[in-house]
């Protein structure tokens, strides 16, 4: 008999539910198979995460599995409880036509990450998907600025008996922050759940509509507005920003042992470097590297991640992201390139981890 996914449920159908009498393929109790070289994972679902039903269900599907295909094969098991099921209740009514979340964070600050989080977006954009953009960095929020959208406000609208906030769009992006909403000159003096409950609201009642692709540029290092995110939506992956320097490196490490926390479980699709390298327009083949060199590959290359683009240093970026229009829209430089070359690289990982991985589900806190 081959081993192969469609063997394996045939082989669950004879494993009846206590209960109900029925097969456990037919009462909503297997989810899904996934098949190894010798291994199978089976993903159950139950009205809750404790029912009682759960270990006599499991003992009877190894036991199916492995008298039809040897004791050898090793039976694996996940259990959501039915309101966590991917495609139910997972994703907010808001966000439920958003394809892929992504992540843009930082171990520390000062790395670039907004800039590299707004000149992403833009690229992915020009490649022609519909794309949003929250600023999830409450206390520092500076894509209005970036933007060139400092002095727009989004409009609030009522759609079945809902409020929702309409983002601003601009270069073709969805985009809401918390900058929208407070004057630039004004300092936030907020206590952690005002900031994740402001946050909670961009993310919930923004009307994001269609979008291949909502990026979330988080604020620097790890705390409640990063819990909040993973709480409230389904984070398909997250991509780390860092520069080259030993420092910021290992606030890196600490970024990623969040994300790949057992608890927690958002992919890390892999390492951006910004402030790579310095070439001088009159030596357009040399490569200066002030903060260091190869530092986010050499990091990568360890952790087996992939680099996802190597950013250089460039003074334009800076006075690009002063007047308001990111440095991806000036065609035929190298730094547009290099933001080009780094939406090419997200898309085509998002894509692998889609492939190859369950969907992302939200993160539930137990106190």
């Amino acid at each position: 008999m081959s081993f192969t996914q469609e063997a394996i449920l045939n082989e669950l159908k004879k494993v009846i539910h206590p209960s109900s009498g029925k097969p456990v393929t037919e009462a909503g109790i297997v989810q899904n198979v996934r098949v190894g070289d010798n291994s199978v994972h089976v993903i159950l679902s139950f009205p809750r995460s404790t029912d009682p039903l759960a270990g006599p269900i499991k003992k009877a599907i190894t036991q199916a599995v492995q008298s039809a295909f040897g004791t050898g094969i090793q039976v694996t098991f996940e259990i959501i409880a039915k309101k966590e099921v991917p495609g139910e209740s997972n994703q907010p009514e808001a966000l439920s036509r958003v394809k892929n979340i992504v992540a843009v964070a930082s171990g520390k600050g000062g790395v670039g990450k907004s800039t590299v989080a707004a000149n992403l977006a833009v690229a992915t954009a020009l490649q022609g998907y519909r794309v949003g953009l929250v600023d999830a960095d409450v206390y520092g929020p500076s894509v209005p600025k970036m933007f060139g959208a400092e002095d727009l406000r989004p409009i609030l609208k009522t759609e079945n008996g809902k409020e929702l906030i309409v983002p601003v769009e601009k270069f073709g992006i969805k985009v809401l922050s918390i900058g929208f909403f407070v004057n630039a000159s004004d300092a936030l003096i907020w206590r952690g759940p005002m900031a994740t409950s402001a946050l909670r609201q961009l993310l919930t009642q923004g009307d994001w509509g269609e979008l291949d692709y909502l990026y979330i540029d988080l604020p620097p290092g790890t705390g409640d507005v990063h819990l909040t995110i993973v709480q409230e939506v389904p984070v398909t992956g997250a991509v780390i920003v860092s520069t080259p320097q030993h420092v910021a490196l290992a606030a890196v490490i600490k970024g990623i042992s969040m994300f790949e926390n057992a608890a927690i479980k958002v992919p890390v699709l892999g390492l951006i470097e910004n402030m790579s390298y310095f070439t001088p327009p009159e030596l357009p083949d040399r490569k200066y590297y002030i903060f260091g060199k190869h530092g986010c590959r050499n990091l990568a290359e360890k952790l087996k991640l992939p680099l996802l683009g190597e950013i250089p240093i460039d003074e334009n970026i800076c006075q690009d992201s002063d007047s308001g229009r990111p440095s991806v829209l000036e065609q035929n430089t190298p730094v547009a390139k290099a933001f080009m070359d780094l939406a090419l690289n997200v898309i085509e990982q998002v894509d692998i981890r889609n492939k190859t991985m369950e969907p992302t589900k939200r993160v539930i806190i137990k106190h």
